[in-house]
C-alpha cells in the first residue's frame, strides 16, 4: 500500500489527459473491488455482529456522527464553512468504513469476523447515511442530486455488497478461495485505476490549491489521526483490548476510493483533495497505530506478569 497509493497518485497526475477520458468508468472498477470484498463474509459474521449490537451502534455513532462533527469544526474554523475542503473532510468521516481494515484488525489482534461484518453492514446503510450526513450538515449550502446519489452508491456498494454475501452463501464459501487467486490481483488493480484516474480528474485544478496545500495537509494527518483515537477511547469503558483494537481501526480507515468518486461526482474537485490526502496518510498512520497498539499491549501484559509475581 506505502508503494500503491502514492504510485497510483503520481501516475494519475501526470498522465492527466489521455487518463481523463476513462474517468467515467471509476464507479464500475469500484464495484467490482466491493464485490471481491463482499464474497468473504457470509450470514455468520452478520449474525456475530448482532450478537454485539451496542459494539455496532456506538462504532458507527463514533464514526459517523462524531467524527463528522469534529471534522466540520476544524474545517470550518481554518478554512469557512462555505469552503469545498470542509465537504472533503466531512465526506472523509461520512464515507463507509474502509475494506483494508480487515487485515490491519488481524495484524493487531481484533476481531476480524466483527470488523469484516461491519464494513459489509456500513457499505450496505451508505446509501442513506452518506445522503443524510451532508444535508444534515450543510443543509442548502451544498447542492447535491440526493436520490442520485443514492441510487448510485446502491449500484456500486448495495448490489455487489448483497451479491458477494450471496454467493458466499449459496456455495458455503468455497468460492473465496477458488476465486481468490485471480479476483485479489484484478481488485488490486482495479483499485489502482481508481485512484489514478480520479487523480487524473483533479490534476487540472492543482493550480487552485497550492497556498491551501500548508494547512490541509497538516489537517488531514489530525483529522485522520482523531478518527483513530475516537474509536479506541471512545470504547475504553469496555475495558476489553480486542474490541478497542477493532473499532479504532474501523473509525480510523475508510473506504476512500469511494469518497473520492463521491467528491469528483457531486461536489467541487477541491472537496476531493482532503480524500486524496487521506489517502496518503491513513495507511502511515494504520502502521503507527499498530504500533502504538502493540506497546500498550506488551505494557498491559508486563503488569499483568508482574501482579503474578507479587
Amino acid at each position: 500500500m506505502f508503494l500503491i497509493i502514492p504510485g497510483s497518485l503520481v501516475l494519475g497526475f501526470f498522465f492527466s489527459s489521455p487518463l481523463h477520458q476513462f474517468v467515467p468508468a471509476v464507479p464500475y472498477l469500484f464495484a467490482y473491488v466491493t464485490l471481491t470484498m463482499a464474497i468473504g463474509c457470509g450470514l455468520r459474521q452478520l449474525r456475530t455482529v448482532m450478537r454485539r449490537p451496542g459494539v455496532m451502534v456506538r462504532t458507527f455513532i463514533l464514526a459517523h456522527i462524531l467524527s463528522p462533527l469534529i471534522a466540520y469544526g476544524l474545517g470550518a474554523l481554518l478554512f469557512g464553512v462555505d469552503s469545498p475542503y470542509v465537504v472533503g473532510l466531512v465526506l472523509f468521516t461520512i464515507i463507509p468504513l474502509g475494506v483494508s481494515t480487515v487485515l490491519w484488525v488481524g495484524m493487531s489482534e481484533g476481531s476480524v469476523p466483527l470488523m469484516l461484518a461491519m464494513v459489509v453492514i456500513d457499505s450496505a446503510l451508505s446509501p442513506f447515511v452518506v445522503p443524510a450526513g451532508i444535508h444534515l450538515l450543510f443543509r442548502t449550502a451544498v447542492e447535491t442530486d440526493t436520490m442520485q446519489m443514492m441510487g448510485d452508491l446502491l449500484i456500486i456498494i448495495v448490489a455487489p455488497t448483497v451479491l458477494g454475501v450471496l454467493l458466499f452463501e449459496l456455495t458455503k464459501g468455497r468460492i473465496q478461495p477458488l476465486v481468490q487467486p485471480f479476483a485479489a490481483p484484478v481488485s488490486k488493480l482495479c483499485f489502482v485505476a481508481v485512484v489514478s484516474l480520479n487523480a487524473a480528474a483533479i490534476a487540472p485544478y492543482t493550480d487552485m490549491l497550492r497556498g491551501d496545500l500548508f494547512r490541509l495537509i497538516p489537517l488531514a494527518v489530525v483529522m485522520v489521526g482523531l478518527c483513530y483515537a475516537v474509536g479506541y477511547f471512545g470504547t475504553s469503558h469496555y475495558r476489553n483490548q480486542e474490541i478497542q483494537v477493532t473499532v479504532s481501526y474501523a473509525t480510523g480507515m475508510r473506504n476512500i476510493s469511494l469518497g473520492i468518486v463521491l467528491a469528483l461526482g457531486y461536489f467541487s474537485p477541491l472537496a476531493a483533495v482532503p480524500v486524496v490526502l487521506s489517502i496518503l496518510i491513513q495507511q502511515p498512520l494504520a502502521t503507527l497505530h499498530h504500533f502504538v497498539l502493540q506497546k500498550l499491549n506488551n505494557r498491559r501484559t508486563g503488569a499483568g506478569a508482574q501482579g503474578q509475581v507479587r
